[in-house]
């Protein structure tokens, strides 16, 4: 028994631009096995079928399937198709040029429980001009992001360590520094900075003789 995949779709058109007159399928299903993928995009329709699921990590297997007619007529030689570990996704072509969108993705005015926006890379038709079309990772191929592993040269804000060439704000001798607070903490003694400290010691001293005041006559 087959399963209807989640199908994810968005569109843009012009009359002047075929190359932005297109739709944006997406089949939402992760972990294809490639051997398995049977895809066929013809001028009025696309059919799919594909295992998904890997039973060696636990992952139920299961056959998904699904055939669709298209609204108006694509061109299968101008279009394109992707796979990765998350997705099946395509670039489809429309044949006719046409400002207008097309009012739904199927021949058919039916609804598809399985058939959804792609909230991502929608654009309402009087605010597609300017918006450039929105590239997904599953509409390229993933093995590019590895170059995102590039990111890991954020690794190199470990340069941040180099911060520890704070230490060079205004060329600051924090040795020195610190032997002068070191002594003027000395200086101040047990005051410190609110003093709050030495009024409980001097409080804990008026319980008791305080020998400084007795030995100071002696002087």
């Amino acid at each position: 028994m087959t399963t209807h995949p989640e199908i994810l779709w968005a569109q843009r058109s012009s009359d002047t631009d075929e190359t932005k007159n297109v739709l944006y399928l997406k089949v939402n299903l992760p972990d294809i096995q490639k051997h398995s993928l049977v895809y066929d995009l013809s001028p009025t329709s696309i059919s799919f079928k594909a295992t998904a699921g890997d039973a060696s990590k636990g992952l139920e297997e299961k056959e998904y399937a699904f055939n669709i007619s298209f609204f108006a007529e694509v061109d299968p030689t101008l279009s394109t198709n992707n796979y990765t570990p998350r997705a099946f996704s395509a670039v489809i072509r429309k044949k006719e040029k046409n400002a207008e969108y097309w009012p739904r993705l199927t021949k058919e005015k039916v609804r598809n429980a399985y058939i959804k926006t792609d909230f991502d890379r929608w654009v309402d038709e009087d605010e597609q001009d300017g918006v450039p079309a929105k590239v997904d990772d599953d509409d390229t191929d993933m093995g590019g992001m590895g170059g995102m592993g590039g990111m890991g040269g954020m690794g190199g804000m470990g340069g941040m360590g180099g911060m520890g060439g704070m230490g060079g704000m205004g060329g600051m001798d924090f040795e020195k520094m610190m032997a002068q607070m070191g002594g003027a903490g000395g200086a101040t003694g047990a005051s410190g900075p609110s003093g709050s400290g030495a009024d409980e010691d001097d409080d804990d001293d008026d319980d008791g003789p305080p020998p400084l005041e007795e030995a100071e006559p002696a002087k």
